[in-house]
């Protein structure tokens, strides 16, 4: 459909909300059981998270071979990814083929905006209002949304008085910027702000690191794909996929298959030493069974980490500075092209805003309580999103009863397997909290969602119904079960955006599916096995209740 254009006023079976891997691969299943179905996607283009996060260093943290889809075989054959772990640019470019490719582009409607969604009991629909103030209905809603899309915006004193430019790193101008001879400050070092620094301290001034909590990062070790490599990957790709499905953590790595305390630190060392090597998000954390779970087992591997920090950063105060304290792996650990080595810059300087935090700020830069001014022409915001609600958050759901999204989760998300809400109906969420989501790799996690929805909705037509809904019942037990699962590990004694802790005001609740990929595929499978249990099918007037299998 032309950006210009719209589907106002029409009825659809299905409108699927977003434009990146989950919308477009959703798009492709509506497509092939002939259903009536339409794209809103406030960009422009095609590519979600890498439409819009196109920061100097932005980069995939799974590998390319992995983070990519596997419905179509000849598309994992044709398409050739130049890198180990790939960059903004490629992802997009990769997003934008399959869009192409499979000529999804005339059902997809640019630079429009979901505001609102009303369903109707009576109709049997829901009905959806954009920010160009048309109205559409449909019988299913899918939110490809993403888990991080809603950024957290800068919220501090006097931005609007800064004489220079500054930059949210999740809402990046298309035009290219110029650093020469600018001094840059850069507050935040999740994920986006360490790949900032090594992109941004070899070109500017001066650049300056504001952080507030230190991150692991592990070493990626990228480098170009071989021809050899990438023909071995497609000769094996069904087993190694299959592999990635069944595993934790969406990724082709064997399980550890022993706890740390069962050898020796010598062994743990090497293991630790290998894993480093190797690198990638897992680098650590892939190495014993008891990692997430025991303090002692986690302790060893942080004592690593921060001896490889020591190891890398030659002053020993700005070392200590930056290294992390709280459990590794449970705030999203990053991965890095040389993150640590541009501290030993003579053009690079890090301020611990713990110790002295930003006071406000005003035209020439950033004034700390001290009284200090750090004096800059640019500032980098890598502040974060908030994660996994926010962006339905940002738009007013209203169910049964005009129950809405954010009086149903005023104390946290509640879902039923991360794909529905009671109260709700025909609405699915892919990815959404209570799900592995985040805590895997987003594609795998993203195909089985949409797999589990399409034929979800060819089930309900088989069978002549229209109405799927998560019955109150499945979702407190699912909830109930999410967070059993979380209270068995590490992951609640850190202040991550997992938890909300970012966003003030947030409920703080662990919002991920600890369980991993393979278990929670598993889960679902039972689900559908026993004919879609936890979930009321059939119509407003003759509903059939699936919630007890």
């Amino acid at each position: 459909m032309e950006t210009t254009g719209g589907p106002g006023g029409r009825r659809f079976d299905l409108v699927i909300v977003g434009a990146g891997f989950a919308g477009l691969y959703m798009l492709y299943r509506a497509r092939q059981q002939g259903l009536d179905a339409v794209v809103i996607e406030r960009g422009s283009e095609v590519g979600g998270t890498w439409y819009w996060n196109r920061y100097p260093g932005a980069r995939c943290d799974i590998e390319s071979v992995d983070y990519c889809y596997s419905f179509s075989p000849e598309l994992v054959q044709e398409w050739d990814w130049t890198e180990r772990y790939a960059a903004q640019p490629e992802i997009l470019a990769y997003l934008q083929h399959v869009a192409d490719r499979f000529d999804l582009r005339d059902d997809i409607v640019f630079e429009r905006t979901l505001v609102r969604a009303d369903w109707g009991e009576a109709e049997r629909s829901w009905t959806l209002r954009l920010d160009d103030g048309s109205h559409l209905s449909c019988t299913h809603v899918v939110m490809a949304t993403g888990n991080l899309s809603a950024v957290k915006p800068p919220s501090f004193d006097g931005l609007d008085d800064f004489a220079g430019e500054w930059f949210h790193t999740g809402m990046w101008p298309h035009h290219a910027v110029d650093w020469t001879d600018k001094t840059v400050a850069v507050i935040g070092t999740g994920s986006s702000g360490i790949q900032v620094i090594t992109q941004v301290a070899p070109l500017a001034r001066h650049l300056t690191v504001l952080q507030r909590t230190p991150n692991y990062s592990m070493p990626a070790h990228n480098r170009p794909l071989l021809a050899g490599e990438l023909a071995e990957v497609r000769a094996t790709f069904g087993e190694r996929r299959r592999v990635c499905q069944l595993s934790d953590a969406g990724t082709p790595l064997p399980p550890p298959t022993r706890s740390a305390h069962e050898v020796t630190e010598d062994e743990r060392r090497a293991r630790y030493e290998e894993g480093w090597q190797r690198g990638g998000i897992s680098a650590l954390s892939g190495g014993y069974t008891d990692f997430f779970t025991e303090e002692q087992s986690n302790l060893w591997a942080q004592e690593f980490a921060r001896d490889k920090i020591r190891e890398i950063v030659t002053d020993p105060d700005v070392a200590d500075r930056l290294s992390p304290r709280h459990h590794i792996g449970t705030k999203r650990t990053a991965t890095d092209t040389g993150y640590f080595e541009m501290y030993n810059r003579a053009n690079v300087d890090l301020v611990d805003v713990r110790d002295d935090p930003i006071s406000h700020i005003e035209a020439s830069g950033i004034r700390l309580e001290s009284g200090r001014l750090v004096e800059v022409d640019v500032i980098v915001f890598a502040i974060g999103f908030d994660a996994m609600t926010g962006a339905l958050a940002d738009i007013d759901i209203r169910g049964t009863d005009g129950l809405t999204l954010e009086t149903a989760w005023a104390d946290g998300p509640r879902t039923y397997l991360g794909l529905q809400t009671a109260g709700f109906p025909n609405l699915f969420m892919i990815t959404g909290p209570q799900s592995p989501g985040v805590l895997s790799n987003m594609v795998i996690s993203i195909e089985q969602h949409v797999d589990f929805v399409a034929d979800c909705l060819a089930y309900l037509r088989e069978h002549d119904l229209d109405r799927i809904e998560a019955s109150e019942e499945a979702q407190d037990g699912w909830v109930v079960h999410t967070r059993e699962l979380a209270e068995g590990t590490l992951y609640l004694q850190a202040r991550s955006w997992y938890l909300g802790a970012n966003i003030p005001g947030k409920p703080r609740v662990f919002m991920p599916y600890v369980g991993g990929c393979g278990r929670y595929r598993t889960e679902c499978e039972t689900v559908v096995d026993n004919s879609y249990r936890g979930f009321v099918l059939g119509t407003p007037t003759d509903a059939e209740d699936h919630s007890d299998g």
